[in-house]
């Protein structure tokens, strides 16, 4: 959370690009779509192939299109010189701030990995401020409050490059710790003193390097784009600067403006998915993806909508068997307190649920009243 009080402090653009460099499994990348604005980019970056899949999935049910998800080593980075305004480095490191949640992590523990994270950890910084403009920032932190790992990682950068630390405002309720060195600030939160663990943050502005990156208006696109008689699909959001592609089946919203900014990122990186999956073609027929149900630009007028009760919408997401009581058949959204949940088909005898297996809830359900249809 301490993440949004530095990026307020960050003046406030529009067609910003973002970079989340170690992404997985996404909630920070998510709490950064609460704080950009829809004419930004994010790109939502995992190094590790096991965790990209985790970091797809939660950046999905977000429903935005401004996004890119990414699998690269930083160093992969370093050819889109001053491309991004913002980076954020939340780096792999010790995890001292995790011992009292998992006792088990202090068993891991050694001096020599300490100053093998510390290595890595100016090895990543190295290879991603290529890519960070003049004039942009870059959040850096760990999970661990080894000053190596830390305030000298922090100084290191400082004495190889052209920064200054910006400072953040800190309420005395949080039990955070304001360190400076040099004039370098940084911010400790110890885990005796605050309600949550430990760990280190710091907000960076750069000094030196290339103003922006040069967007190649010509390059030609990898990506097809949609058939012509998807053409009604773009009714579906509210949103009129949407393009569309097609991949595997899918039709995928991205915003058009921002189209020239994906193709560059395409010669350079791994890119495991980007924009929002609409729907799915098959001949002529549209089905409408679960993701867009989620989606913060699905135009509301489309399809009919239905309110569920309660224990309708917990069988809904175990993808279990539900009535809808209506006369009208075809493709429907279902929803909770006016909470979209996805998408069923109303045959009028039944109704199948179209929610995603891999999504569904396994747990029991607690005990709850019948549902109305029995």
């Amino acid at each position: 959370m301490f993440l949004e009080q530095a990026f307020r402090q960050i003046e406030h653009g529009k067609d910003r690009i973002v970079l989340d460099l170690c992404a997985a499994p996404g909630g920070k990348s998510t709490h950064l779509f609460s704080l950009l604005d829809s004419s930004d980019l994010l790109v939502a970056n995992e190094v590790i192939r096991s965790r990209v899949s985790v970091l797809d999935e939660n950046i999905r049910k977000w429903g935005h299109q401004n996004v890119v998800v990414t699998s690269n080593d930083p160093a992969d980075f370093s050819s889109l010189e001053g491309l991004f305004d913002l980076i954020l480095v939340d780096a792999p490191c010790s995890g001292e701030g995790l011992f009292r949640r998992d006792p088990g992590a202090i068993n891991h523990w050694s001096v020599d990995n300490t100053k093998l994270c510390s290595t890595r950890q100016r090895r990543i910084l190295a290879d991603i401020w290529p890519s960070l403009k003049s004039g942009g920032h870059l959040i850096y932190g760990t999970c661990t409050f080894n000053p190596a790992e830390n305030e000298e990682n922090l100084k290191w950068l400082a004495d190889n490059n052209e920064v200054e630390t910006i400072r953040i405002p800190l309420q005395e309720s949080w039990g955070a710790e304001e360190i400076e060195n040099d004039g370098l600030f940084g911010y400790r939160f110890l885990p005796h003193q605050v309600k949550g663990e430990g760990f280190f943050l710091t907000l960076i502005r750069k000094k030196d390097g290339r103003d922006s990156f040069p967007i190649p208006k010509k390059i030609k696109s990898r990506f097809e784009k949609m058939p012509k008689q998807f053409a009604e699909i773009r009714n579906w959001l509210i949103t009129p600067d949407s393009d569309f592609f097609a991949k595997n089946e899918f039709l995928i919203a991205f915003p058009d403006d921002k189209i020239a900014v994906l193709n560059a990122i395409s010669e350079q990186l791994r890119i495991i998915r980007f924009g929002l999956p609409i729907a799915q073609f098959k001949k002529n027929d549209l089905l409408p993806e679960h993701t867009y149900a989620l989606s913060v630009d699905r135009n509301p007028s489309v399809f009919e909508t239905i309110e569920l009760e309660l224990r309708d919408a917990l069988l809904f997401q175990k993808k279990e068997e539900i009535r809808i009581n209506s006369t009208i058949k075809g493709w429907m959204l279902v929803q909770y307190q006016g909470v979209p949940l996805g998408f069923v088909k109303n045959l009028g005898n039944r109704a199948n649920n179209y929610f995603p297996k891999e999504w569904r809830i396994r747990m029991a359900l607690p005990e709850l009243p019948d549902p109305w249809y029995l």
